[in-house]
Formats: C-alpha cells, structure tokens, sequence
C-alpha cells in the first residue's frame, strides 16, 4: 500500500482549514464566518453533494443489481443512526444523541474519496454507482436523525405525539428536502446539467468546503469543553462503532456478492462518520444539538483512525474473504 496516499489526504486542504479553525479559537482570535454566511455555505454543500450523486446515478443507470445494492446502502444508513441513538442515550442528551447517531449513519466523502484513490492505485474497479450511494446514504440517516430528536425530545406538552405530523417534520425538513431535491434533478439533467452547473457545483467545491470546516472548526473549538468530560467514551464510540458497522458491512457485501471495490467502498459507507452534510443538516434542523460533540468525534477521531488504519484493514480483510 503508497503510504503516501494517507499523507495526502490527511493533508488535504479542507481538512487543514478545520484545523485552523480550532488553531484560531484556542488563541482567541477575533476570526470568524457571519451567520448567515455560515448558513449558505451549510446550503450550498447540501446542494452539491445531492446534485454531483444524482448525476452519477443518472450515468450508471439503474439495473435491478444496483437497485438492490443501492436499497442495502439506505437500509445501512437506517439501522446505523438507530441502534447507535439507543446507545448513546445512555450518556448523552437526546439532541446530541440524534445528531451523533446521524453521523455515524452517514458517510465522511473525504474518507470515500480517499478509498476510491486507493482502488484507482492498486487497479481495483469498482462501479460508479457507489458514488451515487454516497449521496443516498446521507438523506435517510438526516431524517432517522431528525425523527428520533423529535420522538424522544421534551415536548412541553402532554399531547399524544402524531406521527403524521412527526414523519412529515422529519422527511420535509429543509436539508433533507434540498439534498433529495438535489439528487433528483441531478438524476433527470445528468451530464448536461452538470456541464451547465460545473463552474458551481463542482469547481468551487473545495473552497467552499473549506470555509465550511474553518466555519465548524471554530463553532467546534469554542464548544470542545463538553467533550473532555466524556473524553473515554467518546474515544471508545468513535473507534470501536466504525470497525462493528465496517464488519457488518463486509459480511453483508460478501454474502450479496459485491465486487471487491464496491466492497470497500461500501465497507467504507458503514463505517464512516459524517462531517460535511450531518453537520450542514444538524446545523438547521436540531441547533441544539452540539457541535462540540458530533464534529469532533467524526472528523477528530474516526476520520483520522479511517484514513490510517481503517482502510488498509478493511482491504486486507477483503482480499483474504474474496480470495
């Protein structure tokens, strides 16, 4: 394995300016991205990840295989945030439990990036639909997410909860309607929209994305106080969830049959954390919810533990499973 790889995207710009943003915070500094300004941003990355996965859905086509191997990745992106909510209840408040489960039911797009970088170098194919999976899998564990904080949530009133007006405040949520929303007309326009929206949805993309994490990075810093005092637990969560859900995803992409690329990437979408689109979501649909927790914890510790250790893991096992 080119070790250089990992080095790469660890120092991958967007990720430096989260960093920075926590550099910039420690010290006090007066930086700092506008409200509003911060709200675009959290808009825009919801846009573009939907749109980019539309598209990519749009080129792959849809054979019944890939139906089913995209109705694997939203049922993994369903059962994650649920069983992981009932765990974290136990230590955390209902808000943050919500939002960490949705992470965690999500996928980190640097992290499967940098496993398609991987299987580019060792000449692994995979399909292109798994980027299209991608995008899927961020929609379902929002609104699992999202669903939960207001199922459990104390409600100041006795009234029996409707479920109607429950799965309606989840599912119509504005993330979740402008990520699925972004992934359909993704899907109709194909490449000629995205040629039309390139300069937007794809050029300014990293930049974009950087102001996003230095904008998380500072919102983290300022609220990193909460985590130390659950410093051993958040550790063990971050750590010891992705290698279950990286398991539970090699077991089930080897007995459906995926490829040994789609296999990783998949593996990949199980067992990654959310720091981009949870986040841009968690930010407008449960503001109370803290950043404190749920950023740090997806991109300070199980993104890291992916990138260096999780992947050549999880390819290794693979490999001796397929062969």
């Amino acid at each position: 394995m080119d070790y250089s790889i990992v080095l790469t995207n660890i120092l991958n710009p967007p990720v430096m300016f989260f960093f920075m943003g926590l550099f910039a915070a420690f010290i006090r500094s007066d930086l700092e991205i506008p409200q509003q300004i911060a709200k675009f941003l959290s808009l825009y990355l919801l846009f573009a990840i939907g749109f980019q996965g539309g598209v990519e859905l749009s080129h792959s086509g849809l054979t019944l295989i890939i139906i089913w191997k995209l109705v694997a990745v939203v049922c993994a992106a369903v059962i994650v945030p649920l069983y992981t909510f009932f765990i974290l209840k136990t230590r955390f408040n209902i808000y943050d439990s919500g939002a960490i489960a949705a992470s965690y039911g999500s996928v980190s797009a640097v992290t499967f990036i940098t496993a398609i970088t991987l299987l580019n170098v060792l000449k692994i194919s995979f399909g292109g639909y798994m980027i299209a999976a991608m995008a899927l899998m961020e929609t379902p564990a929002i609104i699992v997410g999202v669903l939960l904080v207001r199922l459990y949530a104390p409600s100041e009133s006795d009234e029996s909860i409707s479920w109607k007006e429950l799965l309606h405040d989840a599912a119509c949520n504005g993330a979740v309607i402008l990520i699925l929303g972004s992934l359909v007309i993704g899907y109709i326009t194909g490449p000629q929209g995205m040629s039309s929206l390139k300069p937007f949805s794809i050029d300014i993309f990293k930049g974009m994305l950087s102001f996003f994490l230095l904008d998380m990075g500072l919102v983290a810093a300022k609220r990193m106080s909460a985590l130390w005092n659950k410093s051993t637990v958040v550790f063990l969560f971050a750590i010891i969830i992705p290698l279950i859900n990286a398991a539970c995803g090699i077991l089930f992409a080897y007995y459906v049959g995926f490829s040994q690329g789609d296999a990783l990437l998949f593996t990949v979408l199980c067992a990654s954390a959310s720091y981009i689109a949870v986040p841009a979501a968690m930010r407008l649909a449960v503001p109370e919810a803290n950043p404190g927790f749920y950023i740090p914890m997806a991109l300070g510790i199980t993104f890291p533990f992916n990138i260096i250790v999780g992947l050549p893991l999880y390819l290794s096992i693979i490999q001796k499973f397929w062969s």
